[in-house]
């Protein structure tokens, strides 16, 4: 294993990129589990090679993690361009138990593997994935920083200049936190992420199981440029959350003081849980989910080298929110992926992606 280093990342020059900046690779992990995925986790393993086999075609070193009993059937599935790795995980959602990859000004290249708590113990199992950010830097041969917090990827997204946004329903939560602090966590992330300004919606999407996972809710797209869920129902209780959401983030400034421009984004839905999504998990067997609100967002999208990743979630919304996607990452062709199967496990695209930034030089 490389070195843990003991000093403080932004004091030694690094940041964590924004997406949109050149990628040398992205993980996904292979999803396995039956007591959130249906049917032997069949139909989700196949949204997942989709997503592995759009993100190669684009030029990114894909790499794919699974457990061993699994190695054989997810390597007869994926592309041959796409490497398999044996490193076991219960959740699929790379986004939130790899490391925040980070860079400096210099090609240099490290990573923070953060605390995984289970999203406040929400998930069983995790001590498994609470090490997988560490193994994944050795695998890397990058230098490694111990993350003094819970922290899921998830949970923030940053413009790689100084600004991040997040839900304070989230870094708040008292289940993952005993004694949540507001400045504890500004410190961790100033000084670990290299974020200078952090923006603080009171909410994220409704119904998400995260508890407001901000790529649900708001991305930047550009520098000064934010993307947000947006729902124009009254009625919908996501308006509320979308519309105190707007009116902060279009009175905010970014870390150099430059004014936020906000696009709506259209919600797919309302989507709910059939029965049987939810008689095909292990969870359904105990607990009877249907009806339940998927938490939909086509805000769970991946900016890859050349190309943006959408989720495809609702006919009746669906080219709406590319083209506006489209508009907004000109230059990278729209790549529309029917992900239904991932949100029935609670997340989408961008969870089940970490990208790696692309560097000059893997070591200090």
């Amino acid at each position: 294993m490389n070195a843990e280093l003991r000093t403080i990342p932004a004091t030694d020059g690094y940041r964590m990129p924004a997406e949109w900046e050149p990628h040398g690779g992205c993980y996904l992990a292979w999803p396995e589990n039956t007591y959130f995925w249906r049917q032997g986790a069949k139909p989700v393993q196949h949204t997942v090679v989709a997503i592995a086999d759009a993100i190669a075609a684009t030029g990114e070193q894909v790499t794919v993690t699974v457990s061993s009993s699994q190695y054989l059937h997810a390597r007869l599935l994926l592309p041959d361009a796409v490497r398999v790795v044996e490193i076991s995980t219960f959740n699929a959602w790379a986004r939130d138990i790899a490391p925040s990859f980070l860079v400096d000004d210099h090609g240099g290249l490290r990573g923070v593997d953060w605390r995984f708590d289970g999203y406040g113990n929400r998930s069983p199992y995790w001590h498994l994935d609470n090490g997988y950010a560490a193994r994944i830097l050795d695998l890397e041969r990058l230098d490694r920083y111990a993350g003094p917090i819970v922290f899921e990827g998830g949970m923030i997204d940053v413009d790689g200049l100084g600004t991040g946004i997040v839900a304070a329903e989230c870094l708040l939560d008292p289940v993952r936190y005993r004694n949540p602090n507001r400045d504890t966590i500004i410190d961790a992330v100033r000084d670990y992420l290299g974020v200078r300004k952090l923006i603080w919606l009171p909410f994220g999407l409704v119904d998400d199981d995260t508890a407001g996972h901000m790529d649900n809710m708001a991305r930047f797209v550009s520098p000064g440029t934010v993307a947000l869920a947006w729902t124009g129902n009254e009625r919908d209780p996501q308006f509320e959350r979308s519309a105190a959401a707007w009116e902060l983030l279009t009175a905010e400034t970014d870390a150099d003081g430059k004014p936020l421009t906000v696009h709506k984004i259209p919600i797919p839905g309302p989507l709910h849980m059939t029965a049987e999504e939810s008689l095909g998990t292990d969870i359904g067997a105990r607990i009877d989910r249907t009806g339940q609100r998927l938490a939909g967002s086509y805000l769970n999208f991946y900016i890859s080298n050349g190309a943006v990743l959408i989720p495809a979630l609702d006919p009746a919304t669906d080219d709406e929110a590319a083209a506006i996607l489209s508009g907004l990452l000109p230059g990278r062709e729209p790549i529309q992926l029917p992900s239904r199967e991932l949100l029935l496990g609670g997340g989408n695209i961008h969870c089940a992606t970490r990208q790696i930034p692309a560097t000059t030089r893997r070591q200090s």
